[in-house]
């Protein structure tokens, strides 16, 4: 006998629980309710635990103790020892085979009852069915495992932070990226403090400071140091997750690599500069009988003024006045000319221009000009109808003018083999959206394909490189604008583009 038990009939009833509508309540609980002796022997079932091991239950610790699954049978003795020894309650989570002998698991908690003396007298205890909680827990645990092993495998960075931002989790593919140890948490958020782009690491956490501020979500692109110390640029969001009550319990952070796109796009518009330039370059031969041809007017002037001023000087008298205008006209005709050279040089050279305020009206004038031996060469009318009180535009005149040569070239080429009455109509005005507005409509025989013809070297020109429009379309897209193509009804087609205008 321990030093807690107190004498009893072990084959008396507990008195406690056998008295009348105490009894009855706890026939009706649904749960295993029960009473041992000091020892451990049972002296109380009820009918639910009746139900469960049938009628044949053994009442001593030993034998009852063969229903207890073969993985349990030691900790569970030894538990429930350890309380017979002690009078420490008994809690215990194990598995119980029932008449159907089926195992299901079962949590027991049993407390000792005591005389005035401290005696133990019984043990009363209850004993829970949780093989439904314990198949949720299971699942749950193998979903876990299974999520973690999915997002482990995502070949993107994901990350969770805790609502003031502090990183909390990482998974594999962004630890391997960073050469992070998971195993030292610390080692974690410590890490973060150091892996973002000196030139991006305020913008960053000044962003993400408001977004944890707010609760809005995070979106940016920034450079990572890679474990091999070299910089990559990624893409990263982080979205907050909230309880039913709205309050942000976490935040979800995923951001995939974009390096080589963000190089390839580098890639990309350093070879559109290249076929920018080598398409000028290539104009130049086409272009050399028009540029002859307007700078020679001017050159022409030069030398007929100068002529005319040596007369005048040469007089008898001298007719100082007379020599003196027709010395200012020379003067004029020769920076006609100047500018002329300029902008030719300016158009073939590699150099960012300076965008100034124009008037779109003079510069498609000035193009026509350039190109009217084009236009008689192939017997092209040129129709303008261009806009009054257009407002100035912000723009590298090179530029557009080229954008105005390709087109109204394009337009040319498109009618050959057409009506010897070939005309081209060049209209300028300004849209609702307070654009302006130039077309150049041709009557050819329109687009074949007009959902290409901006694709680089496509062409349905034996001689052509592909490259005008996409240069016009990137142009007229890095002034603010927009550039389109569509057929006429009528037949030919209509190239238009607009530039947002500036009010004066």
């Amino acid at each position: 006998m321990s030093n807690n038990e107190a004498p009893t009939n072990e084959n008396a009833p507990s008195r406690e629980i056998r008295n009348g509508g105490e009894l009855a309540l706890l026939e009706t609980i649904p749960g295993h309710v029960w009473s041992t002796d000091p020892v451990g022997r049972f002296t109380f079932r009820n009918r639910s635990m009746e139900s469960f091991f049938g009628g044949g239950f053994p009442r001593d610790l030993g034998d009852w103790l063969e229903r207890v699954h073969t993985d349990d049978q030691r900790p569970v003795a030894e538990t429930w020892q350890a309380s017979i020894d002690t009078g420490q309650p008994l809690e215990s989570a194990h598995r119980l085979c029932g008449i159907d002998d089926k195992y299901r698991w079962f949590r027991v908690s049993g407390r000792p009852v005591r005389d005035v003396f401290g005696h133990i007298l019984a043990w009363h205890g209850q004993t829970i069915d949780i093989e439904d909680e314990k198949r949720a827990a299971e699942e749950l645990r193998a979903r876990s495992i299974e999520l973690s092993l999915l997002v482990d495998i995502v070949p993107s960075h994901v990350w969770l932070m805790a609502p003031e931002g502090t990183t909390t989790t990482v998974n594999k593919h962004m630890a391997d990226f960073l050469g992070l140890d998971l195993s030292n948490a610390g080692n974690v958020e410590a890490v973060m403090e150091t892996i973002f782009h000196p030139d991006d690491s305020e913008p960053v956490r000044s962003e993400l400071g408001r977004c944890l501020a707010t609760g809005e979500s995070f979106s940016m692109s920034y450079r990572l140091l890679r474990a091999d110390d070299t910089f990559r640029w990624m893409l990263g969001r982080v979205e907050p997750i909230r309880d039913k009550d709205g309050n942000i319990v976490q935040w979800f952070g995923l951001c995939h690599d974009i390096e080589d796109q963000v190089q390839a796009a580098a890639a990309l518009r350093r070879s559109a500069e290249q076929l920018a330039h080598a398409a000028r370059a290539a104009n130049l031969s086409q272009l050399a009988a028009s540029i002859a041809h307007e700078i020679n007017q001017p050159l022409t002037a030069v030398v007929t003024d100068s002529e005319v001023c040596v007369r005048w000087l040469s007089a008898d008298p001298p007719n100082v006045e007379r020599g003196k205008q027709a010395a200012e006209r020379v003067t004029q005709d020769a920076l006609s000319a100047l500018d002329i050279v300029g902008r030719i040089r300016a158009l073939f050279r590699r150099q960012p221009q300076t965008r100034t305020m124009e008037d779109i009206n003079r510069l498609v004038t000035e193009v026509v000009a350039l190109m009217s031996d084009e236009f008689s060469a192939n017997m092209t009318r040129v129709d303008m109808e261009l806009g009054v009180h257009l407002p100035t535009v912000a723009l590298d005149r090179i530029q557009v003018q080229q954008v105005l040569v390709n087109l109204i070239r394009n337009g040319i080429q498109a009618m050959d083999g057409t009506n010897p009455a070939r005309a081209l109509k060049i209209k300028s005005t300004c849209d609702p959206a307070n654009a302006i507005l130039v077309s150049v409509e041709d009557a050819g025989t329109g687009f074949t394909h007009p959902d290409r013809v901006f694709e680089p070297f496509f062409t349905t020109k034996s001689n052509g490189m592909g490259m005008g429009l996409p240069i016009c379309r990137s142009i007229v897209e890095a002034h603010g604008g927009r550039l389109w193509v569509e057929n006429n009804l009528t037949g030919g087609a209509t190239v238009s583009f607009t530039l947002p205008a500036t009010e004066t």
